[in-house]
């Protein structure tokens, strides 16, 4: 069972649908939040006060609930299967006020759509491995204007998958941890 691993939430367990999300490891969120600090700090950027997380494929919803245990105002949730909807809608009654909380249904390229009130310092985009079609993702987000100046992007994928930074993107760091990849843009 995945869990919160820092912050005021650390160590709380969270629930995980079986057979239908991958969530990111304890190992790998560790990676992802210390070096988005780091940069942040580096870059004197605040990724936390008054920020929000989009937090894609969401599953679980392990890593925008890992953002809000360290102080980010607000996780947005996109989803598409119901089923993953129900269990992440304990997980965020367990951690989150009402207020900290959107969760989207509905797949991912349609609910880029919505209107994101608080700005978002972290998009954190990971599909199904193969299965979605990254690029139009990312294209969607600067069409938006979802991106923001300081606003960064983690993508996990399987470390085959190519994706191709679109123009008003920059590649900031690549991580590979067994077969997955993370990609960090700005």
């Amino acid at each position: 069972m995945p869990n919160i691993i820092g912050g005021k939430y650390k160590k709380t367990i969270l629930h995980v649908p079986t057979k239908l999300v991958r969530p990111t490891s304890a190992f790998k969120k560790e990676a992802i939040f210390s070096i988005l600090e780091s940069y942040a700090i580096k870059h004197s950027i605040e990724i936390y006060k008054n920020k929000s997380i989009i937090d894609v494929f969401a599953g679980s919803g392990s890593v925008g609930l890992e953002a809000i245990s360290r102080g980010i105002e607000k996780s947005y949730f996109i989803e598409y299967n119901p089923d993953v909807i129900k269990i992440l809608e304990k997980n965020c009654q367990k951690i989150c006020k009402k207020n900290e909380f959107e969760i989207i249904s509905g797949k991912a390229i349609d609910s880029l759509n919505e209107r994101f009130l608080i700005e978002p310092s972290i998009i954190f985009i990971d599909p199904p491995y193969k299965k979605e079609n990254i690029n139009l993702i990312l294209l969607k987000i600067l069409k938006n204007k979802i991106k923001k100046k300081h606003t960064f992007i983690v993508i996990e994928i399987s470390k085959e998958e190519k994706i191709t930074v679109p123009e008003g993107l920059s590649f900031i760091k690549e991580k590979i941890y067994g077969g997955t990849k993370i990609l960090f843009l700005n």
